[in-house]
């Protein structure tokens, strides 16, 4: 009698709490590198903000996710928040400076953009990654927070395919949802589903549309 085969069991990407980590730390470093004519803000505000935010979510989860408290996910979510408000703020700093400063200062717009872009697809990929179906705790089995509804579907969620039964999206996953949502502005194979999500989506794409098709452009024109 042929045994039935098990499907296997699934990796633990899915619990790992690093990746994200460093996607924090790398939006953090970006900040210090706004050009000043179009930051308002003190320079070192976000990044200390930010650093204070994410040690308690280091230091209980430094590698992966182990211990799951209702406090650490309101840091992060306020982590987050700062991150996107903070981006969209500089993002009128540079289209103000586009209009009233120097438009011929191609490196300060193209350094701006840049930094902006890259912030949102970061920012935006940890969003994701949080929200989704309640979180990175919700949505594994490890764990006994009870899972909310669907937020992405992703096409491995979807179809029937040796290897993939018990597959569970990673935050590269997630990383490459806000990548594409940034250049498509638009869901490309990972769909929204709920009004969250399309509206962190949609908010996304709107800030990416304006830094690319707005400011880069510009800013390309008068180097």
């Amino acid at each position: 009698m042929d045994k039935v085969q098990k499907p296997p069991a699934p990796t633990m990407k899915h619990i790992r709490r690093w990746p994200a980590t460093l996607a924090v730390c790398a939006a953090l470093i970006l900040q210090v590198l706004v050009p000043t004519q179009i930051n308002v803000l003190p320079q070192w505000l976000l990044p200390g903000l930010g650093l204070l935010l994410l040690l308690p979510l280091v230091w209980m989860n430094p590698f992966h996710l182990s211990r799951d408290e209702p406090w650490l996910r309101w840091v992060a979510l306020v982590l987050i928040s700062l991150l996107v408000v903070t981006n969209a703020v500089y993002l009128g700093g540079l289209i103000y400076f586009l209009n009233h400063g120097s438009a011929n200062n191609g490196d300060v717009l193209v350094k701006g953009a840049v930094v902006i872009w890259v912030t949102n697809v970061v920012a935006f990929a940890i969003w994701y990654w949080e929200v989704d179906r309640g979180g990175p705790f919700a949505r594994a089995p490890e764990h006994q927070r009870k899972e909310e509804r669907v937020d992405l579907l992703f096409p491995q969620l979807t179809v029937d395919l040796p290897g993939w039964e018990r597959w569970l999206p990673g935050f590269t996953d997630y990383l490459f949802v806000s990548l594409t949502a940034a250049t498509a502005f638009s869901p490309t194979d990972t769909m929204p589903l709920t009004a969250r999500t399309k509206t962190l989506m949609g908010a996304q794409s709107l800030i990416s549309l304006l830094t690319i098709a707005v400011v880069a452009a510009r800013a390309v024109n008068v180097l």
